[in-house]
């Protein structure tokens, strides 16, 4: 795991919870260029935590970055709950966002549902989220949803992976999945994040 923050006290808390949690290794950076330095060195880890305000350049572009280079997994933890942030880092390809101020139990359940293959928002910037993602090309309405889509999708908005979607549901992981390609087909976006945040604001999930 990977490990991005330009703060000591609080990357070192952040890998020593990593490594509570099971994680083999864990690499630190403090800047931009130190990740690129990192990723480059590792290759694409199972995961990355990185802070959106780093001294040197733009944590968004960074997540952009890790991304096309394969890295399956990006948590932001960033002090800011401002929209735009929010959005973009969703859109750059992060599956969560938290706050440095939330709860090391807070933390700790987004990591694990990113790491089982979920996306999370903290509770305080899911409504943003909600509020101003659109996907040009398409009228974003959810009205087409069956019933058994939505049970999906506000599951998925509750940060639970594909295999715990099907055990609640007593589907298969191949049924959940084929339920999502058609949920993105409808909504125009295969984005989870998307998903979640165009039926948020259409009222068809809480």
């Amino acid at each position: 795991m990977l490990v991005v923050d330009d703060h000591p006290l609080l990357r070192e808390a952040i890998a020593a919870r990593l490594t509570q949690m099971g994680a083999g290794t864990v690499h630190e950076a403090a800047s931009v260029a130190e990740a690129r330095a990192r990723a480059l060195a590792t290759g694409p880890c199972d995961l990355a935590i990185l802070d959106l305000g780093l001294p040197d350049g733009s944590g968004i572009d960074l997540v952009t970055e890790l991304r096309a280079q394969g890295w399956p997994r990006i948590v932001v933890l960033a002090s800011s709950d401002d929209p735009y942030a929010v959005r973009s880092a969703f859109q750059a390809g992060a599956q969560a966002y938290l706050l440095k101020s939330a709860s090391p139990m807070v933390v700790t359940d987004g990591v694990r549902r990113v790491l089982d293959g979920g996306v999370y928002a903290d509770p305080s910037v899911a409504p943003v989220l909600a509020a101003g993602t659109r996907v040009p090309g398409t009228d974003n309405t959810p009205r087409e949803l069956s019933a058994r889509e939505v049970e999906v999708l506000q599951l998925v908005a509750d940060g639970q992976s594909n295999k715990e979607i099907g055990e609640a549901l007593n589907l298969s992981a191949l049924t959940v999945k084929s339920h999502l390609s058609r949920i993105g087909r409808k909504l125009g976006t295969g984005d989870r994040a998307q998903m979640v945040a165009l039926a948020m604001r259409a009222g068809v999930i809480r």
